[in-house]
């Protein structure tokens, strides 16, 4: 407990110690000079990418874990890529950062509008050019259809910054973290996953299709019965994590208009559940590993 207070306290300072500089950057923004909002860009993105080193140094402090990465980990800061993981714990962000500091474009998350209220993060999210989706339900559009496609308009405005500089948009195409519950509930034809959820990866080519050059599909599987917890993460108590990296070509039949096109729509869903099937087989294999290296 002792461990997990101390480490979770470092936590806080570090993001408090990084949400100043960040802040009082993001004010620059304001300046309608593009030459000095991308100078500032490359300022904030400098700023998030230390926080997360400090908190590697932080979690090797408190009890280290260790990450084993097979797969296709030839990757470039100078890249635009799209980045797909299966969802099991609060811990995956804090790995996924981690792993991919340093060799990819800082990662970017889509988040919901709500998530800009939060407290310090919010600020911070939309400092980092974090991009806020609006998502209506079929029965809300139903009740106010002039509100029909406002929130592809909203993605497509968030995503204009992309355009100058190269990104990672990550997308937890699951929706959700795995759960025994939410498995049964879902009736999933995956056993350690979750249904993907086309819709957010189709947003996101229908917007920057053209601009993205690939698509790094992560696969993480935690040994043992459970799914480790962040307390588990802050205390210690993680010791392995497996990571399977596979990069995958965005093809033109990977671009469309996922609002309207009907086709591309059917088509897309059928490559995400390709992607899932051969993550499930890939889960298996790291299952397999991890007992042969424990």
């Amino acid at each position: 407990m002792i461990r997990a207070f101390l480490s979770f306290l470092l936590y806080c300072v570090n993001t408090v110690f990084w949400f100043i500089p960040i802040i009082l950057l993001a004010v620059f923004k304001l300046i309608p000079i593009f030459a000095v909002r991308r100078f500032i860009s490359i300022g904030l993105d400098f700023c998030a990418s230390s926080w997360v080193s400090v908190n590697t140094g932080i979690q090797k402090l408190f009890g280290d874990y260790k990450i084993h990465i097979s797969g296709q980990t030839t990757l470039s800061e100078k890249e635009w890529y799209l980045v797909l993981a299966n969802h099991q714990s609060w811990t995956d962000i804090l790995i996924l950062q981690r792993v991919f500091n340093g060799k990819v474009p800082f990662l970017k998350f889509f988040l919901k509008q709500e998530l800009l209220y939060v407290p310090v993060l919010g600020l911070a999210w939309w400092a980092l050019d974090f991009p806020f989706m609006r998502r209506y339900k079929k029965s809300f559009l139903a009740k106010y259809p002039h509100l029909k496609g406002k929130d592809l308009e909203t993605t497509k405005k968030a995503c204009e910054r992309f355009k100058y500089k190269p990104v990672s948009v990550m997308n937890f195409i699951e929706g959700t973290r795995f759960t025994p519950e939410k498995h049964a509930i879902q009736n999933s034809p995956f056993t350690s996953l979750l249904k993907p959820k086309a819709g957010g990866v189709g947003f996101v080519l229908t917007v920057m299709g053209e601009q993205l050059h690939k698509v790094i599909d992560v696969t993480i599987y935690y040994p043992g019965k459970k799914i480790p917890t962040f307390y588990h993460f802050l205390s210690g108590r993680l010791k392995d994590v497996y990571l399977h990296v596979n990069l995958h070509d965005i093809t033109k039949d990977l671009i469309g208009d996922y609002a309207n096109d009907a086709e591309y729509k059917k088509r897309l869903h059928q490559w995400i559940n390709v992607v899932w099937t051969e993550k499930e087989k890939t889960m298996l294999q790291l299952k397999q590993q991890s007992e042969v290296t424990q």
